[in-house]
């Protein structure tokens, strides 16, 4: 096994996140996003930065723990 439990609930975080963050852009492209325009570009605007930290820590756990 590459990681460890932590390292794969950390990974599977960062894909839920960078999925959030796609979709966050493709209902505000689309002109008028079911959640509105706030609410979408605030998810958007969280979910960078959360996928980035949890793909990072993913990383570091599996490299701590080979």
């Amino acid at each position: 096994m590459v990681g460890t439990p932590k390292s794969t609930l950390f990974l599977g975080g960062s894909c839920v996140a960078a999925i959030a963050a796609v979709g966050s852009i493709f209902e505000l492209s689309s002109g008028e996003p079911e959640l509105g325009g706030i609410v979408t570009g605030i998810i958007l605007s969280l979910s960078i930065p959360i996928a980035t930290l949890f793909f990072y820590l993913a990383v570091q756990d599996a490299k701590a723990n080979q």
